[in-house]
C-alpha cells in the first residue's frame, strides 16, 4: 500500500510541475541564424521560390494555395507535413512582406498551436545573414502545458530547416534575374 501511495504522490508532483510551467510559460520563443555566399536578392528569391519548399521545409508532402493573392499580404497557404507517419495540418497567412528583408507569417495548427514566425534577412561583408524569430502559443490548456516541454524539439526542427535553407541558396543554380527577350530584338527570318 505505501508503495502504491508514493507513485500516485510522485505521479501528482509530476502533473503539477507540468501543469504549473504550462500556465507560467504558455509561449515559448526561439530563433535560428544562417549566413549565405549569395546576395539578399536571391537568397530571398530561392527561400520564396515555391517549386523548392520541399528542398527546405523537412516533411512537407503537399502545399494547397487557399486564398488570396499569392506571395502577397494576406494570402493564406495550406502546407501538409507527415513526421514520424503522422499527418498534420498547417494554415500560413503572411501578415506583412518587406522584399529582400522581412517576411512575417502567422500559422494556426489547428488543435495544436498558434506560431508568430518572422523572417529578417541583412547583407554585410559579401554574405547574407537570414534570421527566424518564432513565438509559439499552445492551443487549449494541454497544450498551453506541454508547449515548454517541447520547446527543444521545435528549436531542433527550425534549425534543420534552416541548415537546408542555407545550402539550398548556397547551391542555387537558377538565374532569377535573368532579361527576358524583347519581342523588337528577334529577327524573323523567312524562308
Amino acid at each position: 500500500m505505501k508503495f502504491l501511495r508514493i507513485i500516485l504522490i510522485l505521479i501528482a508532483i509530476l502533473t503539477l510541475v507540468i501543469v504549473a510551467r504550462g500556465l507560467l510559460t504558455p509561449s515559448v520563443e526561439y530563433t535560428s541564424e544562417i549566413s549565405v555566399d549569395k546576395s539578399v536578392k536571391e537568397a530571398w528569391a530561392v527561400m520564396n521560390d515555391e517549386s523548392k519548399i520541399h528542398d527546405w521545409l523537412e516533411g512537407i508532402t503537399n502545399m494547397k494555395h487557399v486564398s488570396g493573392e499569392r506571395g502577397n499580404v494576406g494570402a493564406v497557404t495550406e502546407y501538409t507535413f507527415t513526421q514520424n507517419g503522422q499527418e498534420s495540418t498547417v494554415l500560413e497567412t503572411i501578415k506583412s512582406i518587406k522584399p529582400n528583408e522581412q517576411i512575417q507569417m502567422d500559422f494556426d495548427a489547428p488543435g495544436a498551436m498558434d506560431m508568430a514566425y518572422q523572417v529578417d534577412f541583412s547583407e554585410e561583408g559579401g554574405k547574407t545573414y537570414i534570421k527566424s524569430s518564432t513565438t509559439v502559443t499552445g492551443q487549449g490548456f494541454i497544450m498551453k502545458c506541454l508547449i515548454p516541454w517541447i520547446k527543444g524539439s521545435m528549436i531542433s526542427q527550425e534549425d534543420t530547416n534552416m541548415a537546408n535553407l542555407q545550402q539550398l541558396i548556397n547551391n542555387n543554380v537558377t538565374n532569377y534575374f535573368a532579361d527576358p527577350i524583347k519581342a523588337e530584338s528577334v529577327i524573323e527570318v523567312e524562308d
